[in-house]
């Protein structure tokens, strides 16, 4: 039978946990006022935002939004369950955590557990009896180190070398467990045999550390794959799991990016050269459900492919797989590498700062895609330009409703053809007036998210620009901000946020702040600038179409309002 945990002993546990001392060991906190005060463990950010109340028993981040008690920081921080989250709680305190029956079944795994935990004692034990593999690692740069913080080990070239010795252990573990945890297999004659002979084994972790599955590497001329993985088991579901995200957490507490590259091995080799954030898939493409993992930990993710035609073929997959999970700030690109290198050789031919800086050069997923899906188009022709905003709209579709990428790949598609996300349909523009207004009302209010980002960003603004900006506000609130930011080169984010907070209008003014970007600095000002140029050029055809009407309206000014409106062109067609 299943089981839950009752509702009074989470009250309880809650009542006698210390969530300041919980959060507090894992994120440097600092008192302010009643409360206590740090950065973010969740968003990047120079400015703490991050607040703990022992009071009120919670946390919360005016920055991100993020908050919750001690067990919701423990889901988030450590990547845990609700139920283990509860039990590493129950542990600090002493508490036993109680079940109650549920009406639900629910299987007791621990079997299958212990059995993989006994065979990684197994393969461990002989990996130390094989100078074969042992000359194998040394030969693939490995040291001694690194091979028990991965926990490598070997199974000997024998079909029942691991099921006989498990079954004759101090603790023996039944064929039944070992067969539905994939260590050994069974024949249409009925004969179990070990799954792994004569190769090097990887054990594969969990979030907790549990051993869940194993890769093996086939050491010389021996029969079968050269790489052979666990089948699927009621603990493993390959298209979930990541090789060394345990490691990779373990090594840091705040992940900037994870690097998701194609074997054991290039993991290994980047952890002993001190690039520890690396992680592998297991015989599949990444896919959602690995992208959904990822980006618990990490906001931006790195691919690592083969430049060759099959690697820009799996970057594609890649691609398509990552679309619907690149909300907020999440960021995707890929890294290709060299013919006929993989992370492995190039980390310990060129070093660990050289392929750090090939990970900074790698591209970004929109310019990816723009780059793939203009191959074999000239832009200069319009069936062309046609055919690639067809091509681009199912991928702008698939990215998440409002996100910046959507948008970032509407305004890329719009500089490359002239026409909009959803293709070139001039007509349904024409016949839809108000959307267009809406959105040219919506770009001051970017402009001024962008502004309280990053609110260096002011010293672009000429009073001309302020001004505009100002007047292009839907809330007078927002105006004030824009000519104090102007007029204050020195105030932050935290100032401008501050100094009108508890007035009308404060609450869509920290939405705005707080509005998801996947840019970084240079970023957020190329992108300010060419908003401000759209909204001077925006300005300038409202000023322009003002002129024309009031030409229309009285003939007699007709002389001086051409004028007055061929210069406005001319000036708005100047470089």
């Amino acid at each position: 039978m299943a089981f839950t945990i009752p509702k009074t002993f989470i009250n309880e546990l809650q009542d006698r946990v210390d969530i300041a001392a919980v959060i507090g060991s894992r994120v440097t906190l600092k008192k302010g006022g009643k409360d206590l005060q740090g950065l973010c463990p969740f968003h990047d950010e120079k400015t703490p935002s991050f607040t703990v109340s022992p009071a009120k028993n919670m946390y919360y981040c005016f920055g991100c939004g993020a908050g919750g008690d001690a067990i919701k920081f423990l889901e988030e921080f450590e990547g845990l369950s609700f139920t283990e989250a509860v039990e590493s709680l129950a542990a600090t305190v002493g508490m036993e955590v109680p079940r109650e029956q549920s009406k639900s079944p629910a299987r007791d795994l621990t079997p299958l557990f212990e059995a993989m935990r006994a065979a990684e004692g197994f393969y461990k034990a002989q990996l130390k009896a094989s100078p074969e593999a042992i000359d194998y690692l040394k030969g693939r740069g490995l040291t001694g180190q690194i091979a028990a913080e991965f926990k490598l080990g070997f199974a000997p070239d024998a079909w029942n070398g691991l099921r006989d010795a498990l079954a004759g252990g101090v603790h023996p573990v039944p064929s039944k467990a070992l067969l539905e945890a994939g260590l050994i297999g069974r024949n249409e004659s009925g004969r179990e045999y070990d799954r792994f002979r004569g190769r090097v084994m990887f054990p594969v972790r969990d979030g907790r550390g549990r051993i869940i599955a194993f890769g093996g590497r086939l050491l010389g001329e021996g029969q079968g794959p050269k790489y052979l993985n666990s089948p699927e088991t009621p603990i493993f579901h390959k298209s979930q799991e990541l090789y060394g995200l345990f490691e990779a957490r373990k090594s840091s507490r705040r992940l900037e990016s994870l690097i998701v590259v194609e074997g054991y091995l290039d993991v290994i080799a980047l952890a002993q050269a001190g690039i520890r954030n690396t992680v592998a898939t297991l015989g599949t493409a990444t896919g959602e459900d690995h992208y959904r993992k990822l980006y618990r930990y990490a906001d931006e993710v790195i691919c690592c492919f083969d430049g060759d035609a099959a690697g820009r073929r799996a970057a594609w997959k890649a691609l398509e797989g990552a679309l619907g999970s690149l909300s907020g700030g999440r960021r995707l690109k890929f890294m290709f590498l060299p013919d006929g290198e993989d992370p492995d050789s190039l980390v310990r031919q060129k070093g660990a700062d050289d392929f750090r800086r090939r990970i900074g050069g790698a591209t970004p997923a929109i310019e990816y895609l723009f780059t793939e899906l203009t191959g074999g188009l000239d832009l200069t022709v319009v069936d062309d330009r046609a055919r690639l905003a067809h091509l681009v709209d199912p991928y702008v579709q698939r990215a998440p409703a409002d996100s910046p990428l959507r948008q970032m790949m509407r305004n890329r598609l719009r500089e490359l053809t002239g026409f909009a996300a959803d293709g070139p349909q001039p007509q349904r523009a024409r016949a839809a007036p108000r959307r267009a207004a809406g959105r040219r009302d919506a770009l001051p209010q970017q402009l001024l998210s962008l502004l309280l980002k990053s609110p260096d960003l002011a010293a672009e603004l000429d009073p001309a620009d302020v001004d505009l900006l100002a007047d292009g506000q839907d809330s007078p609130l927002f105006a004030e901000v824009i000519r104090y930011a102007a007029a204050h080169a020195g105030a932050d984010a935290a100032q401008l946020l501050g100094r009108w907070s508890g007035q009308e209008g404060h609450a869509e003014l920290l939405r705005l702040h707080q509005r998801p970007s996947m840019l970084d600095a240079e970023g957020l000002a190329v992108e300010f600038r060419e908003g401000l140029e759209r909204l001077r050029e925006l300005a300038g055809r409202r000023q322009r179409s003002e002129l024309v009407e009031r030409m229309r309206g009285d003939p007699a000014e007709e002389k001086e309002r051409l004028a007055e409106y061929m210069a406005l062109r001319q000036s708005a067609e100047a470089p």
